[in-house]
C-alpha cells in the first residue's frame, strides 16, 4: 500500500491496575494473609499509597501488571530498536511468512515508512520511487522460486512491521523515560508516547509522572542536551512555576 502512518492501540491490560499492585506491596510490609489484604486492599484508598511506592523506588510491586499494545505503522528500522528492550514480549508479522510480493497489498507495493526529514527536504517521490524499484527486485527473486526468507535480504529498513508487545509497568517506566526523551529516535519516541498517552489515565498514580526524566528534573543527558526542555514539559502536560 505504499507509505502508512503508525497506529497504536491499548489491546488488554491486567485487571484492577492499581489495586494489584498495592496487594503486592502491602504483602511486603504486613503479616496479614492474603485473604485479609485482598479485603483491606478493595475498602481502602490506594493512590497515596502507590504514589509513596513509586516515590521511593519499591518498584517490583509494579511488575504484576501488564499491558499489552497492537502497533503497525512502525519500520523495520524501529522495531530493531523496540527489541532492545528485553523485559517485554513481543509477537512480529513474519516476512518469512507473510509474502511482500506485488499484489498482495491491492497496489504492488509494499507498505514503508517515509522519514520526516526525507519529506520535509522534498525527497518524499524520489524515496517512494526508490520503494518501487526495490519493489521490483524483491518480485524478480520470488518469480525465480527463491523463498520469502531469502527474497526479504533485499527489502529495506523502511519496510513496514507490525508487533503486539506486552511489557509490565515497571518496564514500561525505564521505556518512556529514554524513549519519550527528545534524544530518541523520532520514530520510537512518536510511538513511546502514543502508548503512555493509552495508559496513563488507566493507572494514573503510577504513570502521571512517566517521561523522559527532565520533566520533573534536570536533563541527564549531558552535552546532548537537546535545548528545548520547556517545549518538552509543554508537550507533556507538565506545568513549572
Amino acid at each position: 500500500m505504499g507509505a502508512v502512518r503508525l497506529k497504536v492501540k491499548l489491546l488488554r491490560h491486567t485487571p484492577d491496575l492499581e489495586g494489584t499492585v498495592a496487594l503486592a506491596a502491602k504483602l511486603c510490609y504486613s503479616s496479614s494473609d492474603i485473604d485479609a489484604l485482598e479485603e483491606k486492599i478493595g475498602s481502602s484508598e490506594q493512590s497515596k499509597f502507590i504514589e509513596k511506592l513509586v516515590k521511593m523506588g519499591h518498584m517490583s510491586p509494579l511488575e504484576h501488571i501488564n499491558f499489552t499494545f497492537g502497533i503497525e505503522g512502525i519500520s523495520r528500522a524501529c522495531s530493531h530498536q523496540l527489541v532492545r528492550h528485553r523485559l517485554a514480549s513481543y509477537s512480529q508479522q513474519s516476512q518469512r511468512y507473510v509474502s511482500e510480493q506485488s499484489g498482495r497489498s491491492g497496489d504492488g507495493l509494499f507498505d514503508y515508512v517515509i522519514p520526516p526529514s526525507v519529506q520535509s527536504a522534498g525527497k518524499g517521490e524520489w524515496f517512494s520511487e526508490k520503494m518501487r524499484q526495490i519493489q521490483t527486485w524483491y518480485d524478480e527473486l520470488v518469480s525465480c522460486e527463491i523463498p520469502n526468507e531469502d527474497a526479504r535480504f533485499i527489502l529495506p529498513n523502511a519496510a513496514e512491521t507490525k508487533i503486539v508487545l506486552t511489557m509490565n509497568a515497571r518496564e514500561l517506566l525505564h521505556f518512556f523515560k529514554v524513549r519519550c526523551c527528545e534524544r530518541a529516535q523520532w520514530e520510537i519516541r512518536e510511538m513511546a508516547t502514543m502508548m503512555l498517552w493509552l495508559i496513563r489515565d488507566q493507572a494514573p498514580n503510577i504513570f502521571k509522572k512517566a517521561g523522559p526524566v527532565c520533566l520533573f528534573g534536570p536533563c541527564d543527558q549531558g552535552e546532548m542536551y537537546c535545548g528545548i526542555i520547556d517545549e518538552v514539559r509543554k508537550r507533556f502536560g507538565v506545568v513549572r512555576v
